[in-house]
């Protein structure tokens, strides 16, 4: 008697189940309230992996592009202040940044190599990081004159070559190579112009730069600093070549 008094209670929970629990879970389900918990969860994964994605293209240095090709420095070879020729390829597997400047210059040289002497003092222990500045005036800019103008500067890092030649390959490599504007203009302080920006050359002799909000490469790092958002670029340009060592 007891047990089929117990199967009664069992039936009546089980009554009471279907009465009260499956209706609210067919309602739920009729809803969609089940399946766009699933969809929610598929969804931030997915956004997750998106958004990681992103953030590594993000971080990633772009490479400059010149007609649908990603630009490299041409080949060079010039004289630097030891008097020994240096050529493109005493640069190969070296992450370095490129500047073109004149040792009479009255305004921004002395601020751009001031620069690249701090840059030198924090990467003075890494032997695959160079610095090439390249003279725009090469008739007064001998490699006797270089030397006296790198000891003053405090230039020590023996892969810093302050280097002179022939002044139209110069200009073309300013010009052309690089896409740095290097010219004469007698209207000007010191007879020459030039760009006060930095070039940065991976190992394979690739300029690279880090990239704007917009996702398009920056290009070059701007080296006079008028204001604080220049000056964020020099940092930028220390972030940037640690990622490429």
């Amino acid at each position: 008697m007891k047990r089929k008094y117990g199967y009664i209670g069992m039936a009546v929970i089980v009554l009471i189940f279907g009465i009260l629990v499956i209706p609210e879970i067919m309602k739920r389900a009729a809803n969609g309230d089940i399946v766009r918990n699933e969809s929610r969860s598929i969804s931030t994964n997915e956004s997750n992996s998106s958004q990681g994605e992103a953030q590594s293209t993000k971080t990633q240095l772009a490479y400059l592009g010149q007609k649908g090709q990603q630009k490299k420095i041409p080949p060079f070879s010039f004289t630097d202040q030891n008097g020994k020729t240096i050529t493109n390829a005493d640069y190969k597997g070296k992450v370095y940044l490129a500047e073109f400047f004149f040792t009479t210059c009255p305004t921004i040289c002395p601020k751009m190599n001031a620069q690249l002497v701090k840059i030198q003092n924090d990467f003075i222990d890494k032997k695959d990081f160079g610095i090439a500045s390249f003279s725009i005036n090469p008739s007064n800019d001998t490699p006797k004159v270089l030397k006296e103008y790198a000891e003053e500067y405090g230039v020590k890092d023996p892969d810093w070559h302050l280097m002179t030649g022939d002044r139209e390959k110069i200009y073309e490599l300013a010009n052309t190579g690089f896409n740095l504007y290097a010219g004469v203009n007698k209207e000007v302080q010191g007879n020459f112009q030039h760009s006060g920006y930095f070039a940065l050359v991976d190992r394979q002799g690739y300029i690279r730069s880090r990239r704007d909000k917009y996702g398009n490469p920056i290009g070059y790092y701007n080296a006079v600093q008028k204001d604080e958002m220049q000056k964020d670029q020099m940092q930028m340009l220390r972030e940037d070549i640690r990622k490429l060592l």
